[in-house]
């Protein structure tokens, strides 16, 4: 059965490990493998105020997705960059359109009113992925990370959220209803295939 959930510390091992092949790639810019404590702490800190998802079946993490503020300064917080990765072999079941749509759904709930994906240019399938999820380009930065031995463009990718003038406050994830929470997860889970 798979179950989509919010991630807890004591899943960074195995996030880890789905996220460390795509250190070689250039799809993370980070050049060196994070330790778990790191990956720990991550998590830990993200699940202060935003949701971190995992996908999972029968215990095995199949991907993962999780937002954060965009920019520190105050006029900044209601935009979230959001991020998704899903293991190699669970590719093409829907899995990170599942993630990505929970996610939306409980950062909208939050009150969060603008959503970007930060891109390398080359990935042209995650550019497709959030277009379909109706993510328009914001902009492109020219040669602006090296990795690989190479210049790599970056892709910045937007949505906007409805919402009412003045925004409120922020909501944390914790503050959300448990049951809402639980239905979202649950209902994008039987999207999956």
């Amino acid at each position: 059965m798979v179950v989509i959930r919010m991630a807890e510390v004591t899943d960074a091992p195995a996030l880890l490990a789905l996220y460390r092949p795509y250190i070689a790639t250039t799809i993370t810019f980070e050049y060196e493998v994070p330790t778990v404590e790191e990956f720990t702490r991550r998590i830990a800190h993200t699940r202060e105020a935003y949701p971190y998802l995992l996908c999972e079946e029968e215990g095995r993490v199949l991907g993962y997705a999780y937002a954060h503020r965009a920019k520190e300064r105050a006029a900044y917080q209601w935009d979230a960059e959001l991020s998704v990765y899903v293991s190699a072999d669970a590719r093409g079941r829907g899995i990170g359109r599942a993630l990505y749509a929970a996610l939306m759904e409980l950062l909208a709930l939050q009150g969060v009113r603008n959503l970007y994906g930060v891109i390398t240019g080359e990935n042209t399938g995650s550019i497709r992925f959030h277009e379909r999820l109706g993510f328009t380009v914001a902009g492109v930065h020219h040669r602006t990370g090296y990795k690989n031995g190479r210049w790599l463009d970056v892709v910045d990718m937007e949505k906007h959220m409805e919402g009412e003038d003045p925004p409120a406050p922020l909501r944390r994830t914790e503050e959300l209803d448990g049951a809402q929470l639980r239905e979202i997860l649950c209902r994008r889970a039987k999207e999956i295939r």
